[in-house]
Parts: structure tokens; sequence; C-alpha cells
């Protein structure tokens, strides 16, 4: 006689999801309440779905009542749980996906999202904004994305973001995003060959950079703007503009005067004696000067 058969079967995923969206930020049968942002909004939640999905969740419902005297007290807290740092509709983005499994996004809070999904341990919502953010990238929001992709070790969306800057730099060095990079991705974007931008529209970029850095950090321009400007590429200025650069730098100390004795050596010498390769390289925007076919060797 054969032994009996068994199968799991699979029901209707979208109705199932569906269900449980009614379930999100509702305060019936709700056992779990948050307090999300300075508009102090009310979120209900249900702590079995909040700790099967996240282990974040799950550690911060498990611990014992403030003032318990047992960390091992089987009495959950009851809250609310204070969460002043986020927004209200970025913490609803992350109770609609741990509740369906999906996600709804907008180009105002996806890298707050991404944000709170790092912070969360949720993969799989980190996956569905970077798609987001790829997908929907643009001129004024890409320096952020590509700050965040930095910060959080989004490697594929530091790709896509350079790239995209690569396509249209003279716009992006425009934008208060780009005014708002920290010298360490500000110096990456600078290292590139690609840029579409002349490099005298990219040491005034830096320039206003380093006075808006310059005041927000409350240091000297030369301390704020120190690693970014060793990506500059002097020697590929012509020297009417070498001197109308050493004017400017007298006021502020933007560039370390042995790097603008460089540039002017290498015109002097007609070639790069003593500058690294890679800043005697035009980029793919720069605009030709007669000088650059006597560093072209140099590059090579």
């Amino acid at each position: 006689m054969a032994g009996p058969c068994s199968a799991r079967l699979q029901g209707d995923l979208a109705a199932f999801s569906a269900a449980l969206r009614t379930l999100v930020n509702n305060p019936q049968f709700s056992d779990v309440m948050f307090v999300v942002g300075r508009e102090q909004q009310k979120v209900f939640a249900h702590r079995c779905v909040l700790a099967c999905r996240c282990q974040a969740f799950r550690g911060m419902l498990g611990q014992a009542p403030a003032g318990s005297q047992d960390s091992s007290s089987s009495v959950p807290p009851q809250g609310p749980f204070i969460l002043g740092n986020v927004q209200p509709e970025v913490f609803l983005a992350v109770i609609e996906f741990l509740y369906t499994n999906s996600v709804t996004l907008n180009s105002h809070i996806a890298l707050e999202v991404l944000t709170s999904s790092v912070e969360y341990g949720l993969q799989d919502l980190c996956k569905l904004c970077v798609k987001f953010i790829k997908d929907t990238l643009s001129v004024e929001q890409v320096c952020e994305a590509l700050q965040a992709a930095v910060t959080y070790g989004q490697a594929d969306l530091q790709q896509h973001c350079l790239a995209f800057i690569e396509g249209c730099t003279a716009a992006v060095v425009r934008t208060q995003g780009f005014r708002e990079l920290s010298d360490v991705v500000l110096a990456r974007v600078l290292h590139s060959d690609r840029l579409a931008v002349d490099e005298l529209d990219l040491v005034q970029a830096v320039r206003e950079w380093a006075h808006v850095s310059s005041a927000v950090l409350e240091r000297p321009v030369p301390e704020v703007a120190a690693l970014p400007v060793r990506e500059l590429r002097l020697p590929l200025l012509a020297p009417s503009e070498l001197v109308t650069l050493e004017s400017y730098n007298q006021q502020d100390l933007l560039i370390p005067v042995e790097n603008i004795a460089a540039a002017w050596r290498a015109h002097a010498l007609r070639k790069g004696s003593g500058v690294p390769s890679r800043l005697c390289r035009p980029r793919r925007g720069t605009r030709p000067r007669d000088h650059h076919r006597h560093l072209e060797p140099h590059a090579k």
C-alpha cells in the first residue's frame, strides 16, 4: 500500500499581500505604537510581524521594560517607542515592506528609506531602493545619491551615479548637491577622466564647494579642500588662466602654491616633468589648448 503523499500548495499571493496591507498602521488589534518624527505622528503595528521580519525590531521589542530588574522578563515593552530622527513617511514605507514585501517609493523619500533599510538590516528593501534610485536618477539628486552610496557601501549604485555624473558634469557641478558632497566623495568624482566639463570650470566649482564646506564645517578653505584639490589638473590650463587662478588664490589660498608652481613648470619645460601623469591627461570635456600636445607624450 502506497504511503501518504504531501505537497505544499501556493495560494493567491496578491490576495495575501492585500490582506496584510490592511494591517499597516491600523490601530485595530495592534499591540505596539511608535511616535515618529518631529510631527510626533503615531504609527501602529503588530509586534509579531515586526519581530519575525526584522532582527532589529526583534531586539527592540524583546527588551525588558524600563526599570525592570529581570532582563529576561517575558513581559514585552508596551511603548510607545519614540523615533524622532525619521520622517513618518519613511518609517511607514519600512513598515509597508515588512508587512507586504513591497514598498511604495517616491524621489523625496527613496534615499532616506535606503538609509533606514541599512540601519534595520533589510537587504531586500535596500535592493528595491537602489533599483528605484537608479531608475529615477536626476541631475539634482545624483550627488546626494552618490554620497549615500559611498556612506552605505553600495558599490553598484556608486558606479551608476559616477557614470551619470560623467555624462552631464557641467550641469551637476552647478547643483546644491554637488556643494554638499564630502571631500572624500568629491575627490572620487574628480579622479575620473570622463568628466564632461572643462578643467577651468571644475576649478571654479571646487572653489565654490570649498567656500560652502568651510562655512559649514567652520574650518579654513585650504584645510577642507586639501583632498579634492589634489585631483585638479592644473597643467591643462593655459598660462593666462593660471595667472587668473593665482589672483583668485591669493584671496582664499584654495590651491597650494607648489601645485600652481608645478603647473608653471610644466609650461616652462614643455612637458609634465615632476607632475603625476594623470594630472596632465585631458578629461573627456577638457577644451583643447595649444600646449596640450606637449603634455600628451608624458600622459602616455
